[in-house]
């Protein structure tokens, strides 16, 4: 029964982490570029009464007698599918058709990533995040600058008094990487490179590292599917209570084992 306790126990904080990540979820099914999260959990250590493979005669062998001691939070995947695009009409919104990430400068020199591609010009001309984080490789289109263009392969384009002829601006590279579900999220839409995701390969929209290409005037919509995250939500509260009542019979019979010596 101590056993029952402490694994019923187990379980029940298993599904609150779950129904974390659920709530983060929901929280976020309207932040563009978003990545819903899935918990992943995994067993913990087993109690080996017999150990399996014993040698219970000169012929025959164990089936063993284990006893698992509960489950546990094991890791948090990020979803990467595509999520839906949303037409804006900004020219400066950009949305990725494809697995790349824009790639912005962080106010300590770092490089992070994001599928956000709501952008915005800061006092100084430049293409910078909402959070005034600058695209990399920076950008900067002049305050007189008519008629922005953005290419599906990342060509920034303007018009500028006195001329005819568009002038280009620069070239928008997009980051890939080998296993984009191992990135870090540091908040604010952003993303920062690991050793499970892997090095970043740049490279400009529509080239061969399979980044993708861009869609100007359009953002991309969250991944999350709320209608599936409400049924997840259900499945950990049951999954929680089925815990608690696991701890509310162990409780019992530690309560009729008491009154046995009444």
């Amino acid at each position: 029964m101590i056993r029952a306790l402490y694994t019923a126990a187990s379980g029940m904080s298993a599904q609150q982490a779950n129904l974390d990540t659920v709530a983060n979820n929901l929280a976020n099914s309207a932040t563009a570029g978003f990545r819903r999260r899935r918990m992943q959990f995994e067993d913990m250590i087993y109690q080996n009464l017999i150990t399996p493979g014993a040698a219970q005669s000169t012929s025959t062998a164990s089936a063993g007698l284990q006893i698992g001691l509960g489950t546990r939070s094991a890791a948090t995947e990020v979803i990467m599918t595509q999520g839906d695009f949303n037409q804006t009409g900004n020219s400066l919104d950009a949305a990725i058709q494809g697995a790349g990430f824009f790639q912005v400068t962080q106010p300590d020199g770092t490089t992070a990533y994001t599928r956000a591609g709501s952008f915005h010009l800061n006092n100084q001309g430049t293409v910078v995040t909402a959070d005034g984080d600058a695209l990399v490789p920076a950008i900067t289109i002049p305050a007189n600058a008519t008629a922005v263009t953005i290419s599906q392969y990342g060509v920034v384009t303007a018009t500028l008094p006195g001329q005819t002829a568009a002038s280009q601006l620069g070239t928008i590279q997009l980051a890939n990487f080998a296993n984009p579900g191992g990135l870090e999220a540091v908040g604010g839409n952003l993303f920062k490179a690991t050793s499970a995701s892997g090095n970043a390969v740049t490279d400009a929209p529509g080239g061969t590292s399979g980044a993708g290409t861009l869609q100007q005037g359009y953002l991309e919509n969250s991944n999350v599917d709320v209608v599936a995250e409400f049924v997840q939500m259900i499945m950990a509260q049951r999954a929680y209570e089925s815990n608690s009542k696991v701890v509310h019979v162990a409780d019992d019979m530690y309560s009729q084992i008491n009154n046995m010596v009444r």
